[in-house]
């Protein structure tokens, strides 16, 4: 494949940059904000797309939200690598914050009282996969299943945490939208003028006007 990697990366590599990418989360930053401007659609479904990407961050759908948020960007008509990209919001950095914020939301919403911290939720998250490896491995031997950590973990801090990150994710979905539009707008407006004079530049010489069409040109 033309796109193929000489050297694939081992799982350590993978793994430590899904942690920090290799030019650090700056740099992972404006390479989301290049492609975004870059997208080749109208300014509003772009920005429907990036809705849907942020929300989507909201929820404790951990493995889907790339899924979850083309399906929220179908719905809503927007660009779904849009929703893709911005999926980029939900990273290790502020993933503790949305997750502690979130429980916590949820909690009020449902009436819950105990006390949670962002260990606490990581140690309910993992007990609750211990305990589903565990029930697979079940089927093939003569151990009990158990359900109690995935009990306590739906109850005390999946449903909190999906029901708690609606508000949020809307709210803050809602910011980005507004911000996108005038963004974009402003970045195809230069891209255009740009594409413009390199046309009449070329046709003050007597050149044949090159095709400009291509990814992100209007």
């Amino acid at each position: 494949m033309v796109f193929k990697r000489r050297t694939p990366k081992s799982w350590r590599q993978l793994a430590q940059e899904s942690v920090w990418p290799r030019g650090g989360w700056r740099r992972a930053a404006q390479y989301v904000k290049h492609r975004l401007t870059r997208l080749p659609d109208e300014p509003h479904r772009i920005a429907r797309g990036v809705f849907a990407g942020v929300f989507i961050s909201f929820t404790p759908l951990f493995g889907f939200h790339f899924l979850g948020s083309a399906l929220v960007a179908w719905i809503l008509r927007g660009n779904i690598l849009a929703a893709l990209l911005a999926t980029f919001i939900g990273n290790p950095i502020t993933t503790p914050l949305i997750a502690i914020s979130s429980v916590e939301i949820g909690h009020w919403m449902l009436g819950l009282d105990e006390k949670l911290t962002v260990l606490s939720i990581f140690d309910a998250f993992t007990g609750a996969g211990s305990e589903i490896w565990a029930n697979l491995l079940a089927i093939f031997t003569s151990d009990p299943t158990r359900w109690s950590n995935l009990a306590h973990f739906f109850r005390m801090i999946f449903l909190p945490y999906l029901v708690g990150g609606i508000i949020p994710g809307i709210i803050t979905g809602m910011v980005f939208y507004y911000l996108t539009i005038p963004v974009i707008r402003a970045y195809q407006k230069i891209r255009a003028m740009k594409t413009e004079a390199r046309r009449a530049r070329r046709r003050r010489r007597g050149l044949p006007e090159a095709d400009d069409a291509g990814p992100g040109s209007q």
